[in-house]
């Protein structure tokens, strides 16, 4: 996660599969097989099934191109069903075309989470950034319509949903992603320093994937404003437009105190959070921010934007700061106050004491329990 196509929605799938596992469930993810030499089926440390399906070119494609393959891959999951599962949980707009697609000809529920959507990320986008397609939100309307249940991560995403694309309230279901607390959690800054080879001093931390929508360029100019405080930005470019952007960045970062270090396992963030002060998010668009809450667990406040799901993932003047828009200079303020306010690295911890992956495997648990007989009802 941190570069590609590769985000918070894989880590999200990961930890919910391997959760919902743990309770005996059967758990199997369909995926698009994007590399050549891998297996039909893989296991997951004994706990649930990646199924990789032939639909279009064994290589990573950009998303535009992949819309011309979701037939291909909805056929190619239902070959692979040798009982039809209770319920098919799709993730993304493409996924959600092909789960609706599931739906319609197997009749079994149907649940889907967007993680992102077009209209408000059109809203949001930068002026260089282009507009998402209209295949995108037509598709994301007609899923919204026909699905059984379309769940959010927050409130806000959940308020998109019904004021943006109409949504029955009644199939709308609120539902944050959870952190794994086995490994984030609060810790020795001066030991997670030595451990990464780091001196004193306060550090900010970026942790994303570049591209214009994560508002990386507004952090570089921002830690700019803020003398003697570097900013560590980890994360690979993301995107059609990633590669430009990362070049760009660091063209603007020239002379300045940011790291460019790339994107790191998952596992290793942890240690990353605990050596930072605070961590930067000014996202023009995120319908969760699992950085924040992770960075949080870690005890580390977040200066993030109050931006979709952020502002429900981050508490204002209680677990970091809320920015109202993308100005550097405001970020630059919100940083300071963020390093000299040693209160908010408690409130941090306390906060996030609310992002639980248990508490979201009973939560998704209940809604497809309700879901699968709803439909049961209705057939």
């Amino acid at each position: 996660p941190g570069t590609g196509n590769a985000g918070g929605m894989n880590v999200n799938v990961d930890e919910l599969s391997r959760t919902i596992a743990s309770r005996g469930v059967k758990v199997d993810v369909y995926v698009r097989k994007n590399a050549s030499g891998l297996p039909a089926v893989a296991d997951v440390d004994g706990s649930y099934r990646v199924h990789h399906i032939d639909a279009g070119p064994p290589t990573i494609l950009p998303v535009p191109r992949l819309a011309r393959y979701v037939l291909d891959f909805a056929a190619g999951v239902m070959d692979r069903f040798e009982v039809p599962p209770d319920i098919v949980h799709s993730h993304y707009w493409l996924s959600g075309w092909a789960g609706l697609t599931i739906r319609r000809n197997l009749g079994i529920s149907h649940a889907n989470s967007f993680h992102t959507l077009g209209r408000v990320k059109d809203l949001a986008k930068r002026r260089d950034e282009p507009a998402e397609s209209l295949l995108r939100i037509a598709t994301e309307h007609e899923v919204i319509e026909e699905s059984d249940c379309v769940v959010a991560s927050t409130r806000s995403e959940a308020n998109d949903l019904m004021e943006r694309y109409g949504a029955n309230p009644a199939k709308v279901c609120i539902s944050p992603p959870g952190v794994d607390r086995e490994i984030f959690g609060p810790g020795s800054r001066s030991d997670a320093r030595r451990e990464l080879n780091m001196g004193a001093g306060p550090v900010a931390l970026y942790v994303g994937r570049i591209q214009p929508l994560k508002g990386v360029d507004v952090a570089v100019e921002a830690v700019a404003h803020v003398p003697g405080l570097p900013l560590m930005v980890i994360g690979g470019p993301s995107c059609s437009q990633g590669k430009a952007e990362l070049a760009r960045l660091k063209e603007q970062a020239s002379g300045a105190a940011v790291r460019f270090l790339g994107p790191v396992p998952h596992r290793e963030l942890a240690t990353f959070y605990r050596a930072a002060d605070v961590v930067v998010l000014p996202s023009r668009s995120e319908s969760f921010g699992l950085v924040a809450a992770e960075a949080q667990t870690c005890g580390i406040p977040v200066v993030a934007s109050r931006a979709g799901g952020l502002s429900d993932v981050v508490s204002d003047g209680v677990s970091g700061i809320l920015v109202d828009d993308w100005d550097p200079t405001a970020y630059a303020a919100a940083l300071e106050k963020a390093i000299i306010d040693g209160g908010l690295g408690g409130g941090a911890l306390e906060w996030s004491e609310r992002f639980s992956w248990e508490e979201t495997a009973d939560r998704f648990l209940e809604l497809y329990n309700g879901t699968a007989k709803s439909r049961e009802t209705l057939s």
